[in-house]
């Protein structure tokens, strides 16, 4: 699953449009939207993201042996 559309279930499961998550992350609809088709992220971003929905973002690389790094 791509970072977009994990944005968009995110917005759905926080009963929230896409349009008002960008507005809440200040930006506009049409900036977000881009970002959205281009899947262009920064952490910083996605952690204001999973903030402004009251959740929380975690990046890991996890190993076979279940390791996280």
């Amino acid at each position: 699953m791509t970072i977009s559309e994990q944005i968009k279930v995110l917005c759905v499961r926080s009963n929230i449009s896409v349009s008002e998550l960008a507005r809440r992350v200040g930006t506009t609809p049409q900036n977000f939207n881009a970002k959205m088709k281009r899947g262009s992220f920064t952490i910083a971003e996605l952690e204001m993201i999973a903030s402004v929905v009251k959740s929380k973002f975690e990046r890991n690389f996890i190993l076979e042996n279940g390791d996280r790094i």
